[in-house]
C-alpha cells in the first residue's frame, strides 16, 4: 500500500515533541529496549513464569490450548505489551490488527550499546529542558550573561532593597543595577559608576557607513618634492616657536615667512611675539593678530618706535588706548594696514589723522566706526601726501564719502569696494569721484557698487591713461554691449589686472573687447560667473594672452579640456600651405599659448573631466 506523503497541519505539543527528538519512531525504539530487559528485570517476565508451571507441574491441558498461539515466550510478551498498550480502545479493534513483524533477538553487546544511547539521549533531552526554563526566566538569563559559572547569583525583583557590596549600603534594585565585579553582590548607583562601569549609559548606536561621495580628480598640485634647506628651517622654528629666545639676523624676507607660518595655525601669541620686535625695525607685519590682546598691541607700539610701515590682519582687539599711544609713540609712521580695528572710535581716528601729516598709505578693511568726521579729518591733514586709500567694507560709505575722496588728488591706488550698503553712492558720485581722480589713478576696486553703470566707467575713466589694474565686481547693472563699448573706445594702457566677476550679463562681446584692449599686458583676468561666452571668444586668450599668469573662469560653462589645452598649448590658427621639394604638404601653425599660466580656477566647469591636459608648473584648482 502506498503512502500518502500530503500532510495536514500538526498541533503545537507535536511541533514541540518534535523539536525535542520525541517521534513514533524513538518511541517503538524505546519499546523495543523496554521489551529486551523484561526477561533480564525480574520474576514478572513470561519465561520465568513459565519455568515455574513447570517445576511445580501444575500446568494443564487447557492451559496449554490456550498457550498455542503464542509458542515463544517473546511473542507471548509483546502480545501483553500491545494490550496494554491499547487498554483505552474498547472496541475491540485490536484484535483485528494483523500480528507485528518478527524481529531479530539482539545480543547482549547489542542491548547494551542501545542503552548507551537511549541514556545520553535523554540526558541531553533534559538538558534542553533545563535551558528552556532558563531562557523564560530573565533574570536567570541576565545572571548567567553577567559572569557564567563565577557570576553572582540571580538578579533581585525590581523594588526590592539590598546592601551594596562595596559601600554596604542599603538601595532599591533598579533595572540598572550591576552586580559587583567580583561578586558576589551588586553595586548602588554610585559605586557603579566609581568602579568605571555606567549604569546609564545608552548603548551606541550602530553607525551606518557612509557612502563615499563621488569625487572629481580634476584638482592637481604641482608641489616641490626637494623643500629648500630654509623652509626647512621656518618649518622647524614655526613648529617650536615657543621655546626660540630670539631668531637674529635672518633677513626680513624670512622674517616674514615666518610670520606667514605662524598665522596659518594662529600660533602668534604675546609669549612669541617679541622676537619680531626690534628698536631698529623700519617695517612689521603681522598676518595674524588674533591672539594679541590690548596690552600686548601697546607692547608691540612701545617695542618698535622707530617703525614706518605697520600692517596687522585681524586686530580687533585694538582699541582706542592703543591708537592713542600709536600717536605719540610711532612719530615715523607713514604707511598703515589695519584688517578689522572694530574698536577704534570716529575721535581717535582725528587725533591720529592730526599726528601724521605726512601720511602716504592708510588702509582699513571692516571698520564700522569710521565715519564722515574721520574722512574729512583724512582729507584735511594728509591730502598732500597720501597716494593710497583703502576704504574697504566700511558701513558709513556714502556720497559724502566719496565728494571728500575726490579731494585727494594724489591718490593712486583706490580701493572702495564691498561698501555696508550697495545702493547708497549714486551713479553721479561715483561718476565724479572717478573723473576728479582720473589723472593719476593706477589701481580701482569699485566691487560691489550696484549702480555702477556702463556710463560711469565710460564717462568717470575718459581721462585715465595709466591705470593697471581695474576690478569691477558683482556690479550687475554693466551690460555686454557697454563694456565691450568702453573698451573699444578706451585710450588707457592696458592694462595688467581685470576682474569682472559675478557679472551674470556679461558675455562674448565684452571678453572679444577686452582681450583686444589689454591682452598683450594681460596677467590676471577674472571672468568668474559670466553669462554667456563662446568658445570663440576662449579661445582668443590662447593668441592673445601671452603674459596672462593666472586666470579665473569659474561657472564659465564653455570652458573645456580643448579649451583648456588650447590656453597651454595655442590656439590652432588656419592651415597654411607651404611648397617643399618633395611637393605639396598641409601644416598646421599654433600660436605660442599662455606660456607663462601658472594658475587656473574652474570651479563649476562641467566640462572639465580628468582628462584635463596639465604641465609641470600648472596648477588646477577645480571642483
Amino acid at each position: 500500500m502506498s503512502r500518502n506523503n500530503v500532510r495536514g497541519p500538526t498541533s503545537a505539543l507535536t511541533e514541540f515533541l518534535k523539536a525535542s527528538g520525541i517521534t513514533a519512531t524513538s518511541i517503538a525504539a524505546h519499546r523495543q529496549n523496554e521489551e529486551a530487559e523484561e526477561p533480564v528485570a525480574g520474576p514478572s517476565g513470561t519465561r520465568d513464569s513459565e519455568n515455574e508451571e513447570d517445576e511445580n507441574g501444575e500446568m494443564g491441558h487447557a492451559e496449554e490450548d490456550e498457550a498455542v498461539p503464542r509458542q515463544r515466550p517473546k511473542r507471548q510478551g509483546r502480545a501483553s505489551i500491545s494490550t496494554a498498550y491499547d487498554s483505552d480502545n474498547l472496541d475491540g479493534e485490536q484484535e483485528e490488527k494483523s500480528p507485528p513483524a518478527k524481529k531479530r533477538k539482539l545480543t547482549k553487546a547489542a542491548e547494551a550499546k542501545l542503552k548507551a544511547k537511549e541514556k545520553a539521549k535523554a540526558k541531553k533531552n533534559k538538558k534542553n529542558e533545563n535551558s528552556d526554563n532558563e531562557q523564560e526566566d530573565p533574570y536567570r538569563a541576565l545572571a548567567s550573561s553577567w559572569g557564567g559559572k563565577a557570576a553572582s547569583p540571580a538578579k533581585p525583583v525590581i523594588g526590592n532593597f539590598e546592601d551594596c557590596a562595596k559601600c554596604k549600603v542599603q538601595f532599591t534594585v533598579t533595572r540598572y543595577t550591576m552586580p559587583a565585579v567580583p561578586g558576589p553582590g551588586f553595586l548602588c548607583h554610585k559605586c557603579a559608576k566609581e568602579s568605571g562601569n555606567d549604569p546609564f549609559k545608552k548603548p551606541a548606536a550602530p553607525k551606518r557607513k557612509k557612502v563615499p561621495a563621488e569625487k572629481r580628480t580634476v584638482v592637481n598640485f604641482e608641489e616641490k618634492r626637494f623643500p629648500t634647506l630654509a623652509s626647512l628651517c621656518i618649518q622647524l622654528i614655526t613648529k617650536h616657536i615657543d621655546d626660540v629666545e630670539a631668531l637674529g639676523d635672518i633677513g626680513a624676507m624670512n622674517m616674514d615667512a615666518i610670520s606667514k607660518a605662524l598665522s596659518k595655525n594662529r600660533a602668534l601669541t604675546p609669549k612669541n611675539a617679541h622676537l619680531f620686535y626690534n628698536a631698529t625695525n623700519s617695517t612689521l607685519t603681522l598676518y595674524d593678530a588674533t591672539n594679541l590682546p590690548s596690552p600686548a598691541l601697546e607692547t608691540l607700539v612701545y617695542l618698535n618706535p622707530n617703525i614706518t610701515s605697520l600692517r596687522l590682519d585681524f586686530c580687533g582687539h585694538m582699541n582706542d588706548k592703543v591708537m592713542s599711544i600709536m600717536c605719540s609713540s610711532l612719530p615715523s609712521l607713514i604707511h598703515l594696514e589695519l584688517l578689522g580695528p572694530f574698536l577704534v572710535r570716529s575721535p581717535i581716528w582725528v587725533t591720529f589723522f592730526k599726528s601724521h601729516p605726512s601720511l602716504e598709505t592708510f588702509k582699513i578693511t571692516q571698520s564700522p566706526r569710521f565715519d564722515i568726521e574721520a574722512m574729512l579729518a583724512l582729507k584735511k591733514y594728509c591730502a598732500s601726501t597720501l597716494t593710497e586709500l583703502r576704504l574697504r567694507e566700511v558701513g558709513a560709505m556714502n556720497d559724502a564719502f566719496l565728494d571728500a575722496i575726490g579731494s585727494l588728488k594724489k591718490v593712486e591706488k583706490l580701493d572702495i569696494g564691498d561698501p555696508g550698503k550697495a545702493n547708497e553712492c549714486t551713479a553721479e558720485a561715483l561718476q565724479g569721484v572717478l573723473f576728479a581722480l582720473s589723472g593719476t589713478l593706477r589701481v580701482l576696486d569699485v566691487s560691489r557698487h550696484e549702480q555702477v553703470t556702463d556710463s560711469v566707467l565710460k564717462e568717470g575713466l575718459a581721462g585715465t591713461r595709466h591705470m593697471d589694474e581695474l576690478v569691477a565686481r558683482n556690479t550687475t547693472l554693466l551690460t555686454d554691449m557697454g563694456v565691450a563699448e568702453f573698451f573699444k573706445t578706451w585710450k588707457n594702457q592696458p592694462l595688467r589686472r581685470i576682474d569682472f566677476g559675478r557679472n551674470h550679463d556679461l558675455g562674448s562681446a565684452a571678453l572679444v573687447a577686452l582681450i583686444e584692449h589689454s591682452g598683450e599686458r594681460l596677467e590676471e583676468l577674472g571672468i568668474n560667473g559670466w553669462g554667456d561666452v563662446e568658445t570663440g571668444a576662449l579661445k582668443m586668450l590662447g593668441r592673445l594672452g601671452g603674459e596672462l599668469r593666472r586666470l579665473d573662469v569659474g561657472w564659465v560653462r564653455e570652458v573645456d579640456d580643448f579649451v583648456v589645452k588650447g590656453w597651454m598649448e595655442g590656439d590652432a590658427e588656419e592651415d597654411v600651405e607651404s611648397k617643399k621639394t618633395k611637393g605639396r604638404k598641409e601644416e598646421v601653425t599654433r600660436s605660442a599659448g599662455c606660456t607663462r599660466l601658472c594658475e587656473v580656477k574652474v570651479w563649476g566647469c562641467n566640462k572639465i573631466t580628468a582628462r584635463c591636459p596639465r604641465k609641470k608648473g600648472f596648477f588646477h584648482e577645480a571642483q
